[in-house]
């Protein structure tokens, strides 16, 4: 593991590392130098010292037979044998970009009675299907998981592998990345084959949505990427299609330190955000309390959701469960309505999805009329009465 060190006998306390450094992560206690927490190994300090006072020990770069690799897997993520809808969604995205590769599609699945569930898997754009069906694997542990799929990843591997960015993606994927030394990308947008050097282009929004950033994993493999629910587009399923199931139920069950116990369900009454045909997003320009009332009754009368994007949430405005976007929910509506929001990428990375997007802003150049197929330029308060007197008249 890499590490940097302060050499105590060769240190004079003179703050030429604690001035250099640009994350502020070195102080100096008894004229001694002290490293603390947030330092990210940039080498810095390392440069400034007249006395050879600091160590810099990084890891060997350590390049794997790239060639050896071959096949992109998916994991399949279900729920008492339903699989997840994210997981058809990433079997499209990998026959895409199979084609580029010229190489198969494969899916994990773990779990017990499977035998649908891997049909399923096979219909939707899985080639192979790595099964195992155990009772152990009947509830879902980020431990065993890991080192279940990480074993079977080691013995076949793929040049990729996808997770959907699920709370159990999310935990899952760093996981088996970190078994696996290899590098991983979370909540990606946009998955592309570089045609000259055959990687997998791994895009998402960087620096709070501010632009969009491209990363490749050169050295390592397999390529890993997450991707967030609602993002990709699912092939049509095929029941005729014609797949192998390798059944793995012989596999050696690893030792765990955790066990479940139980899973205790919990149902909402109000539907998921996620799930909804017609959703009511407000953003930062929705403007005082009065102006929420007509959003209200506006989502009333459509029967919809409302939605909100992260600057309504961080004032308070709406609540977090009602988040949109790179840091908050991605949605697939029929009609979505984004009212007072800028249209930053943060934001639309998680509507581009939408069948229709109605903007309302006051500021004609706002980047939300670049993807919404109609738009109209004005207040809340001004519109929103009309529209929904409107409505009104002619739907009820």
């Amino acid at each position: 593991m890499s590490s940097i060190t302060i050499l105590k006998d060769k240190c004079v306390g003179c703050k030429m590392c604690a001035n250099t450094c640009p994350f502020g992560a070195i102080e100096i206690e008894n004229k001694k130098a002290i490293i603390k927490d947030n330092c990210t190994l940039c080498g810095s300090c390392v440069n400034v010292c007249k006395f050879n006072a600091i160590e810099l020990k990084k890891d060997k770069v350590t390049n794997v037979d790239i060639s050896s690799y071959t096949g992109i897997f998916v994991f399949a993520e279900h729920k008492n044998g339903i699989i997840e809808d994210v997981v058809f969604e990433l079997l499209g995205k990998a026959k895409e970009l199979s084609k580029d590769l010229n190489t198969k599609v494969s899916a994990i699945i773990l779990g017990e009675n499977l035998d649908k569930s891997c049909k399923d898997l096979i219909a939707y754009g899985a080639d192979v299907v790595y099964c195992i069906d155990n009772p152990e694997f009947a509830n879902y542990s980020d431990e065993k998981y890991s080192l279940a799929i990480s074993k079977l990843i080691e013995d076949n591997k793929p040049e990729i592998v996808l997770l959907g960015a699920t709370s159990y993606g999310r935990s899952l994927a760093p996981r088996i990345a970190s078994k696996l030394n290899t590098g991983l990308t979370a909540d990606c947008t946009i998955l592309e084959i570089d045609s000259k050097e055959k990687l997998l282009q791994q895009t998402r929004p960087a620096f709070g949505g501010n632009l969009m950033a491209t990363i490749v994993c050169p050295n390592h493999r397999p390529q890993m990427a997450t991707v967030r629910p609602k993002i990709m587009k699912a092939m049509e399923p095929d029941y005729c299609r014609k797949g192998e199931i390798i059944n793995c139920n012989n596999f050696n069950l690893p030792k765990c330190k955790t066990n479940v116990i139980d899973i205790c369900q919990f149902k909402s009454e109000s539907l998921n955000i996620e799930d909804a045909e017609i959703i009511v997003a407000v953003g930062r320009g929705i403007g005082d309390s009065n102006n929420m009332k007509l959003v209200e009754e506006l989502a009333h009368l459509l029967n919809a959701q409302i939605g909100a994007s992260r600057a309504a949430v961080d004032e308070g405005v709406v609540d977090y469960s009602h988040q949109i976007g790179q840091t908050g929910k991605t949605v697939s509506p029929k009609f979505y309505f984004a009212l007072g929001i800028s249209g930053a990428i943060q934001h639309t990375a998680g509507i581009s999805s939408s069948d229709v997007i109605i903007a309302i802003n006051k500021d004609p150049d706002a980047p939300i009329f670049k993807i919404a197929n109609y738009g109209l330029v004005g207040t809340i308060e001004d519109l929103l009465p009309k529209i929904i007197k409107n409505l009104k008249e002619k739907c009820f």
